[in-house]
């Protein structure tokens, strides 16, 4: 019983194992199959209502009635069934969707061109103009190497290491509708292209639109300065501020000390002081002076020691002690001046479970990169060795290469399953090679694209 019932529940749990394998392969193809299906039927409407639009096929006599024609382009741009046509496609520095950072801030020196398409405006560099007043830019874009058209309700963010969020609760380029967003550097703008910084699409990207960054309107850092100061519905004028407000009573009170204190001398007014030359009207003043100083007296007490006390105590103990406590809201009796009134993240965008790696480069690879020439350089004698496209020097390079690799571009299978394993990624025209070890990635060496794609 021994040997033998050991070895048949080895093979039990080897069968099991396999089936339940096989059940997830299952799974994937009917998701696929669905999907596939889904596109199918979207490509089929699409066609039949261009063909119905342009007249080319006409109802045979003998067949049953056609359809109704389809609904206006007004009432699908109202139901916000719109068919989407790109502006232009991205020219990057990624070639490839392996090592491309997830966020826009991960790899400053990166770099992109968008060329706006003569199909969409007959002079496309008239649709820029007044676009070089900005130094950012909102890229609209559609994920196009998602592979399928399927998605789920929750995701695994590889920053989570595997647990699972709602998709509307991340960035995920697997959505009901495979849209993209990111924030790009503007660095110039020649004619009817646009070369772009501090981006995070892959070469081939289509480009859906592209909007101007205007703090004023998108950061609430920025709008939070502009809410600070309420406008007057009288005069249509930004009121005081709180610490505005305060100079301004110090002022008013330092003005009235000193007139007392010239009022005192007899000097200015004649020998019998001040009242002896006084009008009666010009007592009145004074009168109803020193009663404005005692009431703009006590709204500065107020002021002071309220709401200036409320907004710099409570205001930094709720955002201290966690960054996803909901603000209070904003009311007559507890009024808030913080950040926290605007915006609040998840506590993992800033400690996520996954750290940021220290990069590490042999001396092999620091040799290799610098091979590579700047894109500007040129001269007969140094034809043969590689350069590169966007990047401009192999410092640029090397800066990009750890701003990809510290934060970790491993998926979640790759990180936990694939561990002693290289990884590969495309930077411009260079083939990066490095393996990761305990709290830091290695980079092992660094090819040509050509010669790579040569030697393999």
């Amino acid at each position: 019983m021994s040997p033998l019932c050991d070895r048949c529940g080895e093979h039990v749990n080897r069968l099991n194992q396999q089936v339940s394998v096989m059940r997830k392969e299952i799974k994937n193809l009917r998701q696929m199959l669905d999907s596939a299906v889904r596109a199918h039927r979207k490509h089929m409407t699409s066609i039949q209502t261009a063909v119905s639009e342009l007249g080319l096929c006409e109802p045979d006599k003998d067949q049953e009635p056609a359809l109704p024609a389809p609904a206006s382009s007004q009432a699908a741009l109202e139901k916000g069934n719109i068919q989407t046509v790109p502006i232009g496609y991205i020219s990057s520095c990624f070639s490839v969707k392996n090592g491309t950072p997830r966020q826009p801030t991960i790899c400053g020196p990166s770099r992109a061109e968008l060329r706006i398409q003569q199909s969409v405006f007959n002079n496309p560099e008239h649709a820029l103009v007044g676009l070089e007043h900005y130094s950012h830019v909102w890229i609209i874009f559609l994920f196009h190497k998602n592979g399928h058209l399927s998605y789920k309700a929750k995701v695994k963010p590889p920053r989570l290491n595997g647990q699972k969020v709602g998709v509307y609760s991340t960035r995920s380029p697997h959505r009901p509708n495979a849209l993209g967003l990111t924030l790009a550097k503007l660095d110039r703008i020649v004619g009817d292209t646009i070369h772009l910084s501090n981006i995070d699409m892959i070469a081939g990207t289509p480009v859906l639109d592209i909007k101007p960054y205007i703090p004023e309107y998108d950061s609430p850092h920025t709008r939070m300065g502009m809410d600070s100061q309420p406008y007057d519905s009288n005069t249509d004028q930004p009121t005081a501020s709180l610490d505005e407000t305060t100079d301004m009573l110090n002022i008013r009170e330092d003005a009235d000390t000193q007139s007392d204190l010239e009022c005192e001398k007899p000097d200015d007014f004649g020998s019998k002081g001040c009242e002896a030359d006084v009008p009666v009207t010009d007592s009145a003043k004074v009168c109803a002076q020193f009663s404005l100083h005692k009431a703009m007296e006590g709204v500065k007490a107020y002021v002071t020691h309220d709401d200036l006390r409320q907004v710099s105590c409570e205001g930094k103990d709720q955002v201290s002690d966690s960054p996803k406590i909901k603000p209070p809201e904003l009311t007559a009796e507890h009024p808030c001046y913080g950040e926290e009134a605007y915006s609040t993240i998840a506590g993992w965008i800033r400690e996520p479970p996954v750290g940021s790696l220290e990069v590490r480069f042999t001396p092999h690879a620091e040799r290799e990169l610098a091979e590579f020439l700047p894109t500007h350089l040129s001269g007969p004698s140094e034809s043969k060795r590689p350069r590169f496209k966007f990047l401009r020097s192999p410092e640029e390079a090397a800066a990009a290469i750890r701003g990809v690799l510290s934060a970790d571009p491993r998926s979640v299978y790759r990180r936990t399953r694939c561990k002693d394993k290289l990884f590969f990624f495309t930077l411009d025209t260079a083939d990066v090679t490095c393996w990761f070890g305990r709290g830091f990635a290695e980079v092992l060496q660094v090819r040509p694209v050509e010669q790579h794609v040569a030697s393999s």
